[in-house]
């Protein structure tokens, strides 16, 4: 008898290979009883066949053994293992509502600081990073010397940057920038644009300046050629087409031809104007040759150097540059000068040069120091009210213990409990961050992000830096409480070690004394805004408003009219104002020695009323008079620090001296008092007063009575009107005007108050938690001590006392930090306040009673406790 027919071996092996299990056998048999079929009606060829598609068919999912893992999944990664974390985690949170709230605010407010600040510090380190060229663009600066010393100019002279390019084949290019006022007008729009910027047509080559209608070529070559903002455009032309339209400019009415349409600038950039005006406007404007003019420093110089230039050795050809076009006019003026490059980048905050944009490293660096302060202190305060709440869960990691968990799954519990944690912080602190940007900006004086929409970048970095900080502050609570003996914690044996308790203790002493530091911080600041606010300036600037009329008879005839009115005590012209920008002369004035000394002066150009009306104190000589015709042309007056500058020991030795500045030349006829005309930061630098040219178009201060402003103010207002129809009105206080100097300041001391707040309330959160972990621990002591008589408030003093102790020294380790970071702060002023006990005083009192306030809470809770309650387990 033959053996039976069988399927081919190798398609058995195959199937039994990766069939799973579970189905090896069934399957198998269900193919051996059809392929015996087939070899019946079929043939055992059809049949062999049939098997072996039969096997190859099965090759699917759900028939193919799962591949073994050579390394088992853990238990915490299963997604039931997951679910189960997930509720036992939401269910503590709603437990302990009171917890989670205290733990959830104070992290979501540390990372709402943390994130508003790094949006500050961004905004400001990017200044002018639009610029994709920014790391070949560099400003001309310039050193002048002279015997009266060295002065630093961010300016230069008109000639400097075509002569530059001409001469160093590294320059690709130049332009040129100054900022000027000009009157546009478009129909019933009228505008002084203060900011309008006198450019090259090279601007648009240098900067990243993007033009959406007209030619970056042409746009700013012909004369009166117009390039608007596209704010500026809507704000002339409404809804029309702007592009070729006509806008009129100055008192005279001259046309110009808008030529392009540009993109509104971003915030953070020095170019900031809504019109760009040709820069061949102001040579056929004025009528001056300005690419001959090397002395006439007016115009701030940009170079575009080529890629691969070595700035500092092209700085190295400029000295050999100076003495091939300025030689022979520094030898005739005596003075020396020095040619410097300055990065884009480095201009906004690091340039010490005079520049009306300018930030502060120092700032940069204070509140990224208090943005991580804040932070540590939310993580620390996450620590402590963690570790807190030790003992209630004590218990739970007993019987997980006994039931079999490991201390490492515990642990990734707990610390996936603080990742939930820091994630509802990360959504509230968007929510926070999202409601007080706009306070935000409006403090720091900037528009610092149009919102956080904008801001993907910065949303996705504040969660990961949330995720890592959950991680961070939850892995110290997930040791500790991990750790627990499962047979000590269940026999109600627990007690926690020494060494944690000296932790927590340490942690809070951080908080507070870097809560008190900020808070000493904040006091000195204030006291230095108060005390630049209440400091004699040596002049009066109360109850003066100052306009800009036109130059030449107009300005006169205003000034007449306005003298009439009733509620006008008097009026003044001028070149400045206290606070202001002014001009400054090269000047020689005959010092002690009998010399023609040679400085550069601040130059003030006033008519016979400043003087009286500004209170200035004549300290010798007299002032300029219409009694004495030589006044408008051979008089001088100087103020005290000139005298001391030309070497005089009193101001009268300095009266009947020579001088001679810019087309005039006569004798000091008067001596000023020194009075502050710049900020307090400054020290009183010497000053020059000339009498006014006539053609001059320069400033009205207008004392007024007090009683009735709001009349007055119209009434000079028709009186304007009636003079310059064409122009609009306006006006500003000048004791306000004075004050924005401080800006800076005063947006400093907000910042740093707010800042301060908020650390001193996250900190008062951690003290809370130490205070709520202290009377748990000694629960049992506290009833024992009311069982033998002991009162309220002696419980209280004795829950108290060893917090206040803690913050006693952080108040010592708090309060000579912020004395010297403070003292170098002051340096920045000429003229300071004095660091005074009473605030390092105010400090301890202010803290110590909110620590105070802080704590009685859960102490005078604790002591009024039943006692029956605690001891009732022993």
């Amino acid at each position: 008898m033959s053996a039976p027919v069988q399927p081919p071996r190798w398609a058995t092996r195959l199937l039994r290979w990766f069939c799973a299990s579970h189905l090896a056998d069934d399957l198998e048999g269900d193919l051996l009883e059809l392929f015996a079929q087939r070899v019946r009606t079929q043939g055992t060829r059809e049949a062999r066949r049939r098997y072996v598609c039969d096997v190859l068919s099965l090759m699917r999912p759900f028939a193919i053994k799962e591949k073994p893992e050579k390394y088992p999944k853990p238990a915490f990664t299963q997604p039931a293992m997951i679910r189960n974390f997930l509720k036992i985690a939401f269910r503590n949170l709603a437990k302990h509502k009171l917890f989670s709230f205290i733990n959830v605010l104070g992290l979501s407010a540390g990372m709402t600081a943390c994130f508003l600040i790094a949006l500050y510090v961004h905004f400001e380190l990017t200044y002018d990073a639009f610029n994709k060229k920014a790391d070949r663009i560099y400003r001309l600066a310039a050193d002048v010397q002279s015997s009266a010393g060295t002065l630093q100019y961010s300016i230069t002279s008109w000639p400097f940057g075509p002569s530059l390019q001409n001469d160093f084949p590294e320059i690709e290019a130049f332009t040129r920038v100054s900022k000027q006022s000009y009157l546009f007008r478009k129909g019933d729009v009228k505008v002084n644009e203060e900011s309008t910027l006198l450019a090259d047509s090279s601007i648009f080559q240098v900067f990243d300046l993007k033009l959406l209608e007209g030619d970056p070529r042409t746009a700013l070559k012909a004369p009166f050629s117009v390039v608007l903002t596209e704010s500026a455009a809507k704000k002339y032309f409404g809804k029309r087409p702007a592009m070729g339209g006509i806008l009129l400019v100055g008192d005279k009415g001259d046309a110009a031809q808008v030529t392009g349409i540009m993109q509104d600038p971003p915030v953070n950039s020095q170019l900031r104007g809504d019109v760009l005006l040709s820069m061949t406007t102001h040579t056929r404007h004025y009528n001056t040759a300005v690419n001959d003019e090397w002395g006439n420093f007016g115009t701030t110089t940009y170079l575009l150097l080529r890629p691969g230039t070595d700035p500092s050795t092209l700085s190295g050809k400029f000295p050999a540059f100076l003495h091939s076009h300025m030689g022979r006019l520094m030898q005739q003026e005596n003075i020396s000068m020095a040619l410097l490059l300055e990065p884009l980048r480095d201009i906004y905050l690091h340039s010490k040069r005079e520049a009306e944009q300018s930030g502060s490293i120092e700032n940069i660096y204070t509140f990224t120091i208090i943005a991580v302060f804040i932070l540590l202190i939310a993580c620390i305060n996450f620590v402590n009210l963690t570790t807190a709440r030790s003992l209630e869960r004590a218990r739970e990691v007993g019987v997980r213990k006994a039931v079999g968990a490991g201390r490492w799954l515990l642990a990734r519990q707990f610390i996936g409990e603080s990742l939930l944690m820091s994630f509802l912080s990360f959504l509230f602190s968007v929510i926070l961050a999202t409601a007080l940007l706009p306070l935000f900006n409006e403090l720091s004086g900037k528009t610092i992000s149009g919102g956080l929409a904008q801001e993907p970048l910065s949303v996705g970095i504040l969660f990961l830096g949330s995720m890592l900080i959950g991680l961070a502050s939850g892995i110290y609570p997930a040791l500790v409480l991990s750790s627990f003996e499962p047979v000590k914690v269940l026999k109600g044996k627990f007690a926690t070690s020494g060494k944690g308790a000296m932790l927590r203790k340490g942690l809070v002493t951080v908080q507070f004394a870097i809560s008190i530091a900020l808070i000493i911080g904040t006091m000195i600041v204030y006291s230095q805004l108060d005390f630049m606010r209440s400091h004699e300036l040596g002049f009066s600037k109360d109850q003066t408003i100052v306009i800009r009329p036109g130059s030449g008879n107009g300005r006169n005839a205003l000034k007449t009219k306005l003298q009439g009115l009733s509620g006008v005590r008097s009026v003044a012209a001028s070149s400045a104002v206290p606070g202001g920008p002014n001009s400054q002369a090269h000047s020689k004035l005959e010092n002690s020695r009998g010399e023609m000394q040679i400085a550069t002066l601040d130059v003030y150009r006033v008519d016979f009323d400043f003087i009286p009306q500004y209170d200035l104190k004549v300290v010798a000589g007299r002032p300029f008079s219409n009694e004495f015709t030589s006044d408008s042309t051979k008089a001088l007056i100087v103020n005290e620090a000139t005298v001391k500058l030309l070497g005089y020991r009193f101001p009268g030795e300095a009266i009947g001296k020579k001088f001679s500045q810019w087309d005039r030349n006569g004798r000091i006829v008067g001596v000023v008092k020194d009075f502050n005309f710049k900020s307090l930061k400054e020290n009183v630098k010497p000053l020059t007063f000339r009498l006014l040219d006539p053609w001059n178009s320069d400033l009205l201060s207008v004392r007024l009575d007090g009683r009735n402003v709001k009349a007055t103010l119209e009434a000079i207002e028709t009186q304007w009107k009636m003079q310059y129809p064409d122009r609009p009105f306006s006006y500003y206080f000048l004791d306000e005007f004075y004050d924005r100097q401080y800006r800076a300041e005063e947006r400093f001391e907000a910042l740093f108050l707010n800042f301060a707040a908020l650390a001193i309330f996250i900190s008062c959160m951690g003290l809370l938690g130490l205070a709520s972990y202290t009377t748990i621990q000694r629960t049992k002591e506290i009833g024992l001590r009311k069982v033998l008589g002991a009162s309220v408030a002696s419980i209280v003093s004795l829950l108290s006392k060893d917090f206040l102790q803690l913050i006693g020294l952080a108040f010592l380790i708090a309060a000579p930090l912020a004395w010297f970071v403070m003292r170098r702060w002051l340096e920045g002023f000429a003229y300071k306040t004095a660091i005074d006990l009473w605030v390092f005083v105010a400090a301890a009192l202010l803290s110590a009673l909110v620590a105070l306030a802080t704590i009685s809470f859960q102490s005078i809770r604790a002591a009024l406790m039943n006692p029956v309650k605690s001891l009732r387990s022993e």
